[in-house]
């Protein structure tokens, strides 16, 4: 069943990611600025990179056992789970009401920011073993969003543009942006002690 869920969970991450290269090509190529500028605005955003991760740690396992070692490890699932989760979270309370996507981007949103974050917090219950996750996780699952945010900066001090409001440089200030940053760090370490938790109460008082 866990295997099951988890080659229907990547087919549905890969249609998501790559119907929204198409509408990032799409919208690139109605601008005039060709296709390579459509795939490198896409690469952008964390929800696009996030998500990417989520169907390679679904897809990976299933092509080869060497992969499967590295990424159906407890530590690295709950890593994932996470990320996530945060693209979740910082959508639907900071970003959903700055636009308002129709078709197939409408489709596109909802799938990267909901149904695919959902549903992979299912698989984590499923594929994480109880009492399989240590406090000590925490610091290692603060490299990505770290690595993100170097990569967000490095990006619009290149271009001028900054895929999120929160990161704006232009706008806020180095100072601003770094502490908007801290703040969404402790929301992935708040988010990652909570499936730490949940992973150890489990065992703890026998749920399923």
């Amino acid at each position: 069943m866990k295997r099951t869920f988890a080659i229907a969970l990547g087919l549905l991450g890969w249609f998501a990611l790559g119907l929204q290269l198409w509408l990032s090509i799409r919208m690139s190529l109605d601008r005039g600025a060709g296709v390579a500028n459509g795939v490198w605005m896409y690469l952008a955003f964390f929800t696009i990179l996030t998500n990417l991760v989520v169907a390679l740690t679904l897809t990976m396992p299933l092509l080869d056992a060497r992969l499967e070692r590295v990424f159906a490890r407890p530590g690295v699932i709950s890593a994932v789970a996470a990320y996530i989760v945060v693209v979740a979270a910082a959508y639907n309370l900071l970003l959903r009401g700055l636009w308002n996507p129709r078709g197939w981007q409408l489709l596109a949103d909802i799938l990267l920011h909901d149904v695919i974050p959902g549903l992979y917090l299912i698989y984590w219950w499923m594929a994480v073993p109880r009492q399989s996750l240590h406090w000590r996780n925490l610091a290692a699952w603060c490299f990505y969003p770290i690595f993100y945010f170097v990569y967000a900066m490095a990006r619009g001090a290149l271009t001028g543009f900054y895929p999120y409001p929160f990161i704006n440089v232009a706008r806020f200030g180095y100072a601003h942006v770094l502490a908007n940053a801290c703040g969404l760090l402790l929301g992935f370490l708040a988010v990652g002690a909570a499936l730490i938790t949940l992973n150890r109460v489990r065992r703890a008082r026998g749920l399923c």
